[in-house]
């Protein structure tokens, strides 16, 4: 990709892993000062899957860790699968596991999913109230989060956004189960309108496997992919990816 397309996308590219989950860790101290410092809080919405697991073990670290007020750091969850709260394929569990555990952060600053396992679409009827008790709006606004992150599938699927399920067209609501026939199953997942809204969107890839999807997502007819409906509405998007990630680029 050439460096003028590079910089309009805002793609940023790291040696390795390691240098991507250091850069990433230094850009989140960064908005949470910034966001901190201007409205008195931080409002994140983290991401599971196994590239932000480093990034969260980063985040934990106590001279990465001391640097974040993390009395003025709110947590919510970006999706979710349809498994038990301490299930080992829960993301709420290993971001838990990872980071929230670790440092001084307040149990009501933490927005839990309740139970995914029991009842897909209640669970979602039940966060998105959280979210709405939490963010306090009018009828038709939408929340925004100061850190959305954000991962990329093989499929092109960001959150649990999925080829074809129907929280695609979803652009009222801001949280949803979402029925997944590939995968047989349902999700959790916020939707568009929420993400669009936020002030820093951050994709956080790596590996050698997405490196064509990446091309294609940046590059191609937009609409292929889910993760191309991906907009920042108010505020900024971010590409945080590895050297291998980018090879197609």
């Amino acid at each position: 990709m050439q460096s003028s397309l590079m910089e309009k996308k805002n793609v940023f590219v790291f040696d390795n892993y390691e240098a991507l989950v250091n850069a990433t860790a230094e850009l989140f101290v960064k908005l949470a000062e910034q966001s901190i410092q201007d409205r008195g809080k931080f409002v994140i919405s983290l991401s599971g899957g196994n590239t932000p697991k480093g990034l969260y073990a980063r985040l934990a670290e106590k001279e990465v860790a001391d640097r974040i007020d993390w009395s003025k750091v709110h947590v919510f969850f970006g999706d979710e699968r349809t498994v038990a709260c301490t299930s080992p394929e829960s993301n709420q569990q290993m971001i838990t596991e990872s980071l929230l555990s670790k440092v001084p952060l307040s149990r009501e600053n933490v927005f839990a999913l309740s139970d995914p396992d029991m009842d897909a679409k209640a669970t979602a009827i039940d966060y998105e109230r959280s979210m709405h008790e939490f963010f306090r709006l009018d009828s038709g606004e939408f929340p925004q989060f100061d850190f959305m992150l954000l991962g990329l599938g093989e499929d092109g699927h960001t959150a649990s956004l999925f080829p074809g399920s129907p929280a695609l067209q979803e652009n009222e609501r801001w949280f949803v189960d979402n029925k997944v026939e590939k995968l047989n199953t349902t999700r959790l997942t916020t939707t568009y309108p929420v993400i669009n809204h936020s002030r820093n969107i951050i994709f956080l890839a790596a590996g050698k496997a997405k490196a064509f999807v990446l091309k294609d997502v940046l590059t191609g007819p937009v609409g292929k992919y889910p993760s191309q409906n991906v907009k920042a509405e108010q505020g900024k998007i971010y590409w945080y990816v590895d050297r291998e990630m980018a090879s197609e680029l």
